[in-house]
């Protein structure tokens, strides 16, 4: 299924006539592709469906291109970001270009189709302006971090699903619920795996979210375990490198306060309720998509 949607997004790059943005695009590491399987397994492979999944691709990876730049990060899933390889305005502009292209292919999917999509990258964007906010400081508000990765991760998915349902003339708002919930679970497991994966696994360098100053739900659990002393140091290492011995004390502090496993089925909570009303409704090939997001290590 997936190979009808990198034929169309190679069309729309290849559309754009501009040598660079396909050497560009060839460069981008293409991950899960999750929202595209989303979207095809909801709505099958009818041409609008395989140029929505194609779409919504593009837009994730602008929103990745630009994250790169914002959280000053080298390496994406093992390889050299494009702001690594090349600079800054190489990566801003690349990600505009595939914004750009996806808003105008956007137009022949259809208005409810274009609105739910759109809707759903304007709360990225918002998400991405709270990351960068929250960062600010130590962050101890649950609801805040919630709120932040519904708009930055769960938004998109969210909106992949609703899409499908309503090019396949399916209930969206079960769909949208349901996405919902894979958005949040599995940013979620990504803020885990941060923590309790190594660099080769990851890609990207391990604890580089608590380094990068993001608070994330198992940092926050830890906080309201620790005693003040406790604390005190875990508030004084956010937002700068961590030397061997800081990291192995953080893990050795969630897993005696649970830190982990509390936030491991706080997702797995996400996921059951996400199955069940999939189930409720006849729809079980989405269950498979639905597990994936906690049973992964990157």
């Amino acid at each position: 299924m997936l190979e009808a949607v990198e034929r169309k997004i190679e069309q729309y790059i290849a559309d754009l006539g501009d040598p660079d943005a396909r050497m560009l695009y060839a460069r981008l590491p293409h991950g899960k592709r999750l929202r595209a399987r989303l979207i095809l397994t909801i709505a099958g492979t009818s041409l609008p469906a395989v140029k929505t999944a194609a779409i919504v691709e593009m837009i994730h990876a602008a929103s990745l291109l630009h994250d790169d730049v914002l959280d000053d990060a080298y390496v994406r899933r093992g390889h050299p970001s494009i702001n690594a390889a090349f600079d800054n305005k190489t990566a801003i502009m690349f990600g505009d270009v595939l914004y750009s292209k996806g808003f105008l292919e956007l137009n022949d999917i259809g208005r409810e189709v274009a609105k739910v999509i759109s809707e759903a990258v304007v709360r990225l964007s918002l998400g991405e302006r709270n990351d960068i906010l929250l960062a600010e400081r130590f962050n101890t508000d649950r609801d805040a971090y919630l709120n932040m990765i519904d708009q930055k991760t769960a938004a998109l998915i969210q909106a992949s699903a609703e899409a499908a349902a309503l090019l396949s003339g399916k209930d969206r708002n079960i769909y949208r619920t349901y996405g919902r919930n894979l958005g949040l679970a599995f940013q979620m497991i990504d803020d885990l795996l941060d923590i309790t994966e190594d660099a080769a696994t990851l890609g990207k360098p391990a604890m580089h979210d608590f380094a990068e100053g993001k608070t994330t739900l198992p940092y926050i659990y830890l906080h309201e375990a620790l005693n003040e002393a406790g604390r005190d140091r875990l508030v004084a290492l956010h937002g700068r490198p961590l030397r061997p011995a800081d990291e192995q004390w953080i893990r050795t502090e969630m897993e005696k306060h649970h830190a982990i496993d509390r936030s491991r089925n706080e997702a797995r909570r996400l996921i059951t309720e996400a199955v069940e009303l999939m189930e409720q409704a006849g729809e079980t090939s989405l269950e498979a998509i639905a597990r994936s997001m906690i049973e992964r290590s990157f």
